[in-house]
C-alpha cells in the first residue's frame, strides 16, 4: 500500500478524450485498490459553494446551545447533532468516549418511486438565524451529486461494467450532507484518554466526497499494516474514499479504508476546524451482490438491502 492518498486530476475525464479518461479510470481504481482514498482535482464543485457553506456553519456553530437547541436531532436524523452524541469508533467494536464534534446534518428530498422507502428522504431543517445555510447547503449538495455521479461512472469502467451499473442503482440517492465543526481545545478542554474528535472507524455508504481544513487534529488514514498517517492537504482537491457498502459490492477490489480525525492539539489550542462531508448512499431497495465481473475481488457476500445495511451501520455510532 502507498505511503499517501494520491492526488488524481479529473480533468482528463471531463476532456472527452478517450486516452484521457482511460488514464483517470487506471489511477481511480489503483487508488481505490491500493489505499481506498484518493484527492481530486479538477471536479467542478465551486470554490465559493465550498466558501460559503463553510462561514454559514461556523456562524451556527459558534452561537450559543440555546439557539441550536430547536434544531437537535438524533443521529442520522436530519438537524443539529450536539457533543456527545456520536463515538464512531463503536462501529468497529472499540469502546472509546464520545467524539469531540458537533454536527449539522441535511439530506435527499425526493419522492421515492419505491413504496416503504420514505425514511430516507423528506424535508430538511435549516437555522433560521443562518439563512444562506440553506442556500450554500442545496448548492454543495448538488455539486458533490454531481461529482458522486461522474465518480460512479468511473468506477463502473474500473470494474470493467457498462458505465450506469452504479447510477442507475443509485436514481434516487438518500445522501445525506454533514457539516463537522471541531471546537479548539481552548473550548473543550483536554481530550479523555482515546477521545478523538472522530474516533476510528470506515464509512458506510457507497462513497464519500469531503471538503476538509488543514491542521494539526486533521484527518489520518490507517495503511494496511496498521500505521495511521496523516492524509494529505492540497489547496482546492476534495478528499474521496469508497465506503463498506462500495467494497462489499466490489467483493473488496476495492477497500473501505479505516480513518480518524485527531483530537485537538496542543501546538494550536485555538484551532477549530469545519468539514463538510456528502455521503453518497445506493437508493435503499437496491439490492447489493458482489459484482457481475470477472474484475471483482475475490470476496463473495451474500446479497444484503442497501437501505438496511446502512440503518445498521448508524445504530453502531450512536452513543
Amino acid at each position: 500500500m502507498p505511503a499517501t492518498v494520491p492526488l488524481i486530476d479529473l480533468t482528463g475525464w471531463y476532456s472527452g478524450d478517450e486516452a484521457a479518461r482511460a488514464g483517470v479510470v487506471a489511477a481511480v481504481d489503483r487508488a481505490l485498490s491500493e489505499i481506498g482514498f484518493l484527492l481530486v482535482t479538477g471536479h467542478r464543485v465551486p470554490a465559493e459553494v465550498l466558501r460559503g457553506l463553510r462561514a454559514a456553519g461556523k456562524a451556527f456553530f459558534r452561537a450559543d446551545d440555546d439557539a441550536k437547541r430547536p434544531y437537535a436531532a438524533p443521529v442520522g436524523v436530519r438537524g443539529w447533532s450536539p457533543p456527545g452524541n456520536e463515538s464512531h469508533a463503536g462501529a468497529t467494536g472499540v469502546e472509546a468516549p464520545p467524539d469531540l464534534k458537533e454536527v449539522y446534518r441535511f439530506g435527499a428530498t425526493f419522492e421515492p418511486p419505491v413504496p416503504g422507502h420514505d425514511e430516507w428522504y423528506g424535508p430538511n431543517v435549516w437555522p433560521a438565524e443562518v439563512p444562506e445555510f440553506e442556500r450554500y447547503g442545496e448548492a454543495f449538495a448538488a455539486a458533490a451529486r454531481e461529482l458522486s455521479d461522474d465518480l460512479l461512472e468511473i468506477f463502473a469502467l474500473a470494474a470493467g461494467l457498462e458505465p450506469g451499473f452504479f447510477t442507475e442503482r443509485s436514481a434516487c440517492p438518500p445522501y445525506s450532507v454533514v457539516v463537522n465543526w471541531y471546537p479548539s481545545l481552548a473550548a473543550v478542554g483536554e481530550p479523555a484518554e482515546g477521545q478523538f474528535r472522530i474516533g476510528q472507524h470506515t464509512d458506510f455508504g457507497s462513497l464519500t466526497v469531503l471538503d476538509r481544513e488543514p491542521g494539526y487534529g486533521g484527518l489520518q488514514v490507517q495503511t494496511l499494516d496498521g500505521e495511521w498517517i496523516d492524509a494529505p492537504y492540497v489547496p482546492g482537491a476534495l478528499t474521496v474514499n469508497t465506503g463498506d457498502l462500495l467494497a462489499r459490492w466490489s467483493g473488496d477490489r476495492w477497500r473501505s479504508t479505516m480513518h480518524r480525525v485527531l483530537p485537538p492539539d496542543p501546538r494550536d489550542a485555538d484551532e477549530e476546524l469545519v468539514s463538510l462531508v456528502f455521503f453518497h448512499e445506493a437508493d435503499p431497495w437496491t439490492v447489493v451482490e458482489t459484482l457481475p465481473s470477472e474484475l471483482a475481488g475475490p470476496t463473495v457476500y451474500p446479497p444484503v438491502g442497501a437501505g438496511d445495511f446502512l440503518k445498521e451501520r448508524l445504530a453502531s455510532i450512536t452513543v
